[in-house]
């Protein structure tokens, strides 16, 4: 089901749980020229298109200007740096990415993450998607049997689901007068659940702003044909005739309230019963279209989902249950942005210094999976049997082996010792229930 949003406590002591744990990583090794070429090579070149719009908004140059300002906030992430202070003393040192050592006070640094616009930053992001896209395209690796066939039937898979940000650690500006914690908002993305890649991101200031509140965008950045996964926090009838009315397929679960008046029986078994219905229980509260309900019981449980895909030669009913569980790619998404690359704790306690470091923990996600599928091309093996997590960690080992003259290339380098840096997952044992539904050998439809 779609995340809740926190409460303010469970928030506080959640964040204050990662503060802690923040304080006992010790800081990663500086990056080897190879890496950092890298983030260079894509980052560099679309923050320097967005010069011209900082000069339209008004902005004047300065010390801390927008390069040197995106440098220094994808360092902080993607080194893990520890806090604003540990890079400016960077910084100031050794220099960050592309920009070389400079004098900056964190005084400065600080008034910067409430004065840059984060829609810069944002544009950066809008313009680095599509251009991993390209880059996936070029590569080739297996991808797993559900996923090649709807790859093969429809012309993108999408998970759309949203995410409650951590409370603030301290309140700068007019947040200051607010009483108790302040959560940091609340943000979105419809991801592609084949390449993995983020289709679009959204940022909503008010943390207890309701899945819902996001639905008038993701229909914006739809087109025809394509197979939309959400779960339960999008259950909205109209919408759900909206995207037939646009061409767009839709596939969720059904929630156990919603009434159902069967229309015609496709396919009954055992453990499958296949079913076009109309949902709701009077005319003026039901879906004008009517909607397929594939129901499969799996290990005594029934499992249900819904969607507009009327015919089953186009969908069968076994890619139904494959591809609905798909949509935990979009969580994986979350758990990467939040817990590895540290979108759970905040330098800031700015709201526009939120939004900085949210779309900068963006561009680093795209390229941490750019680089993890790279890997996977030189494996010859499915995306999804690899960690990113531990691909993240392996460039730590990559810059000692660098650095010693024993490595110059982290994609040839991580993907020959894959499984001694942990990089190919293992295979879990003895799974059970929703979680098994992942892994299944999806049956050749009848």
């Amino acid at each position: 089901m779609s995340e809740k949003p926190k409460t303010k406590k469970s928030s506080v002591r959640h964040t204050r749980a990662i503060q802690r744990d923040r304080t006992k990583r010790q800081n990663t090794a500086a990056p080897d020229e190879v890496t950092a070429e890298r983030l260079m090579e894509i980052v560099h070149p679309l923050t320097l298109n967005q010069v011209a719009h900082f000069y339209d908004l008004g902005l004047r140059a300065r010390v801390l200007n927008l390069p040197v300002m995106m440098a220094f906030v994808l360092s902080l992430i993607w080194r893990q740096l520890g806090s604003v202070t540990e890079a400016v003393r960077t910084l100031n040192r050794e220099g960050l990415l592309w920009v070389n050592e400079r004098k900056v006070s964190q005084q400065a640094v600080e008034q910067r993450f409430s004065s840059l616009p984060a829609v810069l930053f944002e544009r950066v992001v809008q313009e680095a998607l599509p251009l991993m896209a390209v880059r996936w395209a070029a590569r080739t690796r297996p991808l797993p049997p559900a996923l090649q066939w709807a790859r093969n039937h429809f012309p993108s898979v999408m998970a759309l689901d949203g995410s409650t940000l951590d409370a603030l650690l301290r309140k700068t500006g007019l947040l200051r007068d607010g009483e108790g914690p302040v959560l940091a908002g609340r943000m979105a993305g419809l991801l592609d659940v084949i390449t993995r890649l983020p289709r679009q991101v959204w940022y909503e200031q008010d943390p207890n702003a309701h899945d819902q509140r996001f639905w008038d965008k993701a229909l914006a950045s739809l087109e025809r044909g394509m197979l939309l996964l959400f779960d339960l926090g999008f259950l909205n009838f109209a919408r759900f005739d909206q995207l037939t009315d646009a061409g767009v397929f839709f596939l969720t679960r059904k929630e156990e309230r919603i009434v159902v008046r069967p229309q015609q029986a496709l396919r009954t078994t055992d453990t499958l019963r296949d079913q076009v219905v109309r949902l709701g229980s009077s005319k003026a509260r039901q879906c004008a279209h009517p909607v397929r309900l594939v129901e499969w019981r799996h290990q005594g449980v029934w499992y249900r989902y819904l969607t507009n895909v009327l015919d089953p030669q186009l969908l069968p009913a076994e890619y139904v249950v494959a591809l609905y569980w798909q949509r935990w790619r979009i969580e994986d998404c979350f758990a990467v942005i939040k817990r590895l690359l540290g979108l759970a704790y905040f330098w800031t306690g700015s709201i526009n210094g939120v939004q900085l470091q949210m779309w900068a923990t963006w561009i680093l996600y795209a390229v941490l999976v750019d680089l993890t599928d790279a890997v996977a091309e030189a494996l010859n093996r499915p995306f999804h049997a690899l960690s990113m997590e531990m691909v993240y960690r392996g460039l730590y080992h990559f810059t000692v082996a660098y650095h010693r003259g024993k490595a110059d290339d982290p994609i040839t380098y991580l993907a020959a010792d894959a499984e001694g840096l942990g990089i190919i997952k293992r295979q879990r044992k003895n799974r059970g229930g929703a979680t098994e539904l992942l892994y299944l050998t999806i049956p050749s439809p009848p």
